[in-house]
């Protein structure tokens, strides 16, 4: 290939002896993506190294170290007018694919970084392949998480590879595989250290062409042979389906779709699977689901973007006050970003308690990419301390103290202190109380910011940023910087009562607790939202919260409430007199068994709490819809209470963005993601239609779902939040 085909194409060809080496070099791009020009010049190599006597075989690799095929060009999707066009490319692609699997040289994939959806689908259709032992490498196909299905032959390879019931349980979870997981599961053939993986590739082009090597021959079980007869795999098909419809409550099509697609190979062979996956993908590609995790793809990507890129303290080390969940989150994740940590507490004892979580914590992801070894590396990151001097050698300090105003700005004036004559960051993790509050009195107010963490730290996506009137930009730059090296997705909002995300929230929950005050039953309205798409019902939620928080939250919320209409419920209160804290201490609205939470809704906390019981179903038989009837009717006044809050923050200045409102959300609230968030709902839905039903809302309901002056304005002009949604 010319120089300028491969500058145009993404992939350059070289020679390594009698090998060719198909590199893919996109330095435009954050990552490889695979994309139509990158297909086009893998066929135009294909038919080259065929032709060419001197090559015995090819290596497909990457030009950057730890970055592979992240997946396909999801914006390339957009650009389809039908779905017969959509099926018409597919078709091309799989003929490469197909030329690919039956090339007479042998190919040899050598991965070293994330291998996803399309770039996975391209490299089973090599004879070979390598993968480094790299921490950041990882297989799968995750395109459900986009409202798809593979769609280049992964519903055919995979269960080819790895069998039906592995490959079942990846394609719906959209699950990746580390490098150990997949040489067990026969997905690649040798594992490989990445300074390595290179040469290795290259003498493996070389052992398949002169016979000396052979594809890797996985040893199956008694139990994958029968699960691999006709009715082994009907019965996985069945399970499969059982399964994905109790996590997704019928709210994603894809399930469908996949299902189908892996019947058709189940019963009817690989090119009934072929077939099926493109019309499948085609279809789906046009849903509003598709759309609206489309959305959120790009939504999320952008919000990883530093807005104030330039401007961040260089922060190697960060202090950790509170070494308790939050903060021993806290320090795990800033931790396994490469941060070194400062971990202090009331004492010593108690900072080594925290650093013992963050081992605890570590060691859960020893075997999924992790070795042993690498978390004792991260877990020595973690310096105890049990005095406020040593804070000086950090660059930030993150608080994670009791929700007490006075207790923070205690907390600060100690800091800046020990601090004194240093540029340095006090952030505040409170979920509620104004930032320029804690600030008051600050030596430097321009250096204090709120960075509001969802729980658990390791596992939630969203770090909400919190700026105050006096924040300067480079302390939010300096959060920030720090939230990506932790991992986060992050979204930056301006100060107020309960920020975004706990606003809110409050307006959800409260609006549910008046319900269950008006009578509702609890069971129906827990098994309406998780039918909705919320992955947990309000009570459910405010168990893994904690009721006392809850209480809490809802006293410093309290005047905004109160112009909503909604007075502080009497069942906070009186269930956390009562000894009802929630999951924490195994009493709450539900019932715990070892630390699980039962089916069933506690009795006795409803009592407590005024609220009327029911059947014991909890959460259990949700539907798409929500439910029939009166959950219908809850699920939709609930849902509408959040929407309406999220446009009053993006009205009054607390939101910087509809898209921040949509990623905040879904990542830190559970707000159903195939609706795409609460402006991409109403953009979907037109703001005609949601005025209307908040109007009638107010009419049934009072003042406090009057549509917001916004939103009517929006519905006139005919105009939406979001451009393309």
């Amino acid at each position: 290939m010319r120089p300028s085909d491969a500058a145009s194409s993404g992939l350059r060809v070289e020679r390594r002896g009698d090998v060719a080496l198909l590199v893919v070099d996109q330095p435009a791009r954050p990552v490889n993506l695979l994309d139509t020009a990158l297909l086009g010049a893998l066929s135009q190599a294909v038919e080259e190294l065929v032709a060419d006597p001197g090559v015995i075989g090819a290596v497909l690799c990457s030009s950057r170290p730890g970055s592979f095929l992240a997946g396909a060009d999801v914006s390339a999707f957009l650009d389809y007018a039908s779905p017969a066009e959509v099926e018409a490319a597919i078709r091309q692609g799989n003929a490469l694919l197909d030329r690919i699997e039956g090339c007479g040289k042998p190919l040899v994939a050598a991965i070293d970084g994330a291998c996803l959806g399309g770039g996975t689908e391209l490299v089973m259709a090599m004879r070979y392949r390598l993968a480094g032992t790299g921490s950041g490498t990882r297989i799968g196909l995750p395109e459900v998480q986009l409202g798809l299905l593979p769609g280049l032959g992964g519903c055919v390879r995979l269960p080819e590879r790895v069998g039906l019931a592995q490959a079942a349980d990846m394609i719906l979870s959209g699950r990746n595989l580390f490098p150990r997981q997949a040489l067990r599961a026969g997905l690649v053939d040798a594992l490989v250290h990445p300074e390595g993986l290179l040469a290795a590739a290259v003498a493996a082009a070389q052992g398949l062409a002169s016979g000396k090597l052979k594809p890797r021959a996985v040893k199956r079980s008694v139990v994958w042979w029968a699960l691999e007869t006709r009715p082994g795999r009907e019965l996985v098909l069945r399970q499969a389906r059982s399964r994905a419809l109790e996590r997704t409550h019928g709210n994603y099509p894809a399930v469908d779709e996949i299902l189908r697609s892996l019947t058709a190979v189940a019963r009817g062979g690989r090119q009934a699977g072929f077939a099926e996956s493109a019309a499948g993908f085609a279809r789906l590609l046009f849903t509003s689901e598709a759309r609206a995790l489309i959305h959120l793809f790009f939504a999320q990507t952008a919000a990883k973007k530093n807005p104030f890129r330039g401007e961040a303290l260089p922060v190697e080390t960060v202090a950790v006050l509170g070494a308790g969940l939050m903060g021993s989150g806290i320090a795990e994740v800033s931790a396994a970003g490469g941060l070194r940590v400062l971990l202090k507490d009331r004492d010593l004892v108690l900072a080594l308690k925290g650093k013992a979580s963050v081992y605890r914590g570590l060691s859960a992801r020893v075997g999924k990419g992790r070795t042993a070894f690498e978390r004792d590396q991260l877990v020595e990151r973690v310096v105890p301390i049990d005095d406020y001097s040593k804070v000086s050698g950090a660059r930030l300090t993150i608080e994670a103290v009791l929700e007490e105003p006075s207790l923070k700005r205690k907390v600060l004036s100690e800091v800046e202190r020990a601090t004194a004559g240093e540029r340095h960051v006090f952030a505040s993790n409170t979920s509620a109380i104004r930032i320029a509050e804690i600030a008051e009195g600050a030596v430097h107010p321009e250096a204090v910011i709120g960075m509001h963490y969802f729980s658990p730290v390791p596992k939630m996506p969203l770090l909400e940023i919190v700026v105050a009137d006096r924040t300067a930009d480079w302390a939010t730059a300096t959060a920030f910087y720090v939230g990506a090296r932790q991992g986060k997705t992050t979204i930056v909002v301006n100060d107020g009562p309960g920020f975004y995300t706990t606003r809110v929230l409050s307006v959800y929950i409260a609006e549910a607790m008046r319900a269950l005050d008006e009578g509702s039953d609890p069971h129906a309205l827990e098994a309406a939202m998780v039918g909705y798409g919320f992955p947990l019902g309000p009570l459910a939620l405010l168990d893994d919260v904690g009721i006392d928080v809850g209480a809490k939250i809802e006293k410093v919320l309290e005047p905004l409430m109160s112009l909503r209409g909604l007075a502080r419920s009497r069942a906070s209160a009186e269930l956390v007199a009562a000894g009802y804290l929630g999951r924490k201490v195994g009493k709450g609205f539900y019932r715990y068994e070892g630390g699980r939470r039962a089916k069933e809704l506690d009795a006795e906390a409803l009592r407590i709490a005024g609220f009327r019981g029911g059947d014991r179903r909890g959460a259990e038989g949700a539907t798409r819809s929500g439910a029939d009837g009166a959950g219908a009717e809850l699920a939709q006044r609930l849902a509408l209470a959040f929407v309406r809050e999220a446009v009053l923050c993006l009205e009054e200045g607390v939101l910087r963005s509809a898209r921040d409102g949509d990623v905040g959300a879904v990542f830190g609230l559970g707000f159903p993601p195939f609706r795409g968030g609460p402006f991409f709902l109403i953009d979907r839905e037109g703001a005609a239609s949601v005025v209307a039903r908040l109007s009638a809302l107010a009419q049934r309901h009072g003042e406090r779902f009057a549509p917001p002056r916004s939103l009517v304005e929006l519905a006139e002009s005919g105009g939406r939040f979001h451009g393309g949604a």
